[in-house]
């Protein structure tokens, strides 16, 4: 009897063994306390904010690259380094640029901001159309002028993060390519209440100007009629019968350093470990801003150093128990300058593009409600492999179980964040690719974004959500498919 009832026993094992072909994910390596130590030195005022293109940016490179190498990931970068470094290329209004209405000079930055980055020499007479409504546009012909308008947040949903920030370039957007179509030689938007109100926001911004990196749109410049925000207190002189506009816009063109740092652990099947799961997050913030109570340094606790603690505490459970395929960890250069590491890394992958099985993002994922999150890219229009999906909520239910808030990966929704982080150029470039967040949050942005603000707990749940689906992701026989009509509108 003794001895049928071992059979049955080995029977059985032997049947659970041929069934589960890899082991469980390894959680228990995953913790808290790690979590919250290396959040605290990367958020630390010691790095200044972090700056894409700055020092205080390839300091925190040299800080995570060791931490990397302390949690077990092997160099994967040039060279045999940890570095993949690139150019950001910068166009900025110099201070040189002048700006007259009737002659008058207005004083830059505090009379006139200069809102995009491009060569103009205009002298051309000045239109006045309100606030540029349909019928206001229809009574007059803006060919060879310049167009002055009322802002108005008419039409524009503003219920959003940071609308103060974002109204110049929701304003501008709205009526600039109409214009420039009708033949408009520039666009003088007057201040409302909230232009002026935005007024000490934008200005920094605007003075920094565009950012890209070769071969990107912005790469080069080219003359363009401008854009410029003027106060309310000029209105009567360019209501003025045959006001006129002079400006002589210079810009300014410079080179900077920024890096990716990039890592991996090694996989353990003989053919499976030719294949790459990315993770991946970005190492910079804004650096040190406008003040916000008694704080300029804006540390950015949530974005992203919650991610990129994520990656160390991942790779030390890969480091104890590697998986089936190789793990690829891209801790993203100058994500907030137009994710120009991402974009740099994607056409410039250090292993062979068709290697990589899926990218696994994560931007902002240590607040709110400890009990729910979002994926983005888990439905149309956003989502390019059913597999991905599926296996990204597998892995939530087989872990923390959170509810799932859908609505921002609605193509509608106001933030359209789906389109904000570094998972969009692998998206692009045909790669499975899905992106995990807590979301948006009151300190989104400002020094208040510290480490003393994160919710750790939720910090520990979302790095066991996005380990247990790389961890899937390594073992599975089958790589996720990409769907083959997948277009991005934006």
């Amino acid at each position: 009897m003794l001895r049928k009832l071992l059979l049955s026993v080995l029977f059985i094992s032997s049947l659970a063994q041929a069934q589960q072909t890899y082991k469980s994910p390894l959680t228990s390596a995953i913790k808290e306390t790690d979590l919250k130590r290396d959040l605290y030195a990367m958020a630390d005022d010691h790095f200044r904010g972090r700056e894409a293109g700055t020092l205080d940016e390839l300091k925190a490179a040299v800080w995570l690259a060791d931490e990397a190498k302390k949690a077990g990931i092997q160099p994967a970068g040039d060279d045999g380094t940890f570095f993949q470094f690139f150019h950001l290329i910068r166009h900025r209004p110099s201070d040189r640029s002048t700006v007259a209405i009737n002659g008058k000079g207005l004083a830059l930055w505090s009379d006139v901001l200069i809102a995009q980055a491009n060569e103009a020499i205009v002298d051309a007479p000045i239109v006045f159309v309100d606030k540029g409504r349909e019928e206001d546009l229809a009574r007059v012909d803006v060919k060879g002028k310049a167009v002055a308008i009322i802002a108005s947040d008419e039409g524009l949903n503003l219920n959003m993060s940071l609308p103060e920030r974002r109204y110049p370039v929701f304003i501008r957007a709205k009526f600039y390519d109409k214009l420039i179509a009708k033949g408009a030689a520039a666009i003088i938007f007057i201040a409302d209440k909230l232009g002026e109100e935005s007024w000490p926001a934008v200005t920094p911004q605007m003075t920094r100007g565009l950012y890209d990196i070769a071969g990107g749109i912005n790469e080069k410049i080219a003359p363009k009629p401008p854009v410029i925000w003027v106060h309310a207190k000029q209105l009567d002189d360019l209501k003025k019968v045959g006001s006129r506009l002079t400006t002589h816009i210079i810009t300014e063109s410079f080179d900077y350093p920024s890096v990716n740092v990039i890592g991996k652990i090694a996989g353990t099947d003989p053919l499976l470990k030719k294949e790459y799961v990315l993770i991946s997050g970005h190492i910079d913030h804004d650096g040190i801003r406008q003040k916000y109570g008694e704080d300029s340094i804006y540390n950015g606790a949530d974005d992203n150093a919650s991610v990129c603690v994520a990656m160390l505490a991942i790779a030390r459970a890969y480091t104890i128990q590697p998986a089936k395929r190789s793990i690829l960890f891209v801790f993203h250069g100058s994500e907030e300058r137009g994710l120009l590491g991402a974009k740099y890394h994607a056409a410039h992958p250090v292993v062979d593009k068709s290697s990589i099985v899926a990218v696994l993002n994560g931007d902002m994922i240590g607040r709110n409600d400890v009990n729910e999150a979002t994926v983005l890219g888990a439905n149309d229009p956003h989502k390019n492999s059913d597999d991905l999906v599926k296996i990204t909520l597998r892995a939530n239910q087989e872990g923390p179980k959170f509810n799932l808030n859908k609505d921002w990966d609605k193509p509608e929704h106001v933030e359209y964040f789906y389109f904000r982080s570094d998972h969009l150029p692998y998206a692009k470039a045909r790669i499975p690719a899905i992106f995990f967040t807590s979301m948006l949050h009151s300190q989104y942005h400002t020094p208040m974004d510290k480490a003393e603000n994160i919710n750790y707990l939720k910090l520990k749940k979302m790095t066991d959500w996005i380990y247990r689906t790389s961890w899937i992701l390594a073992n599975e026989k089958e790589r996720p498919a990409l769907l083959p009509n997948f277009k991005l509108e934006r």
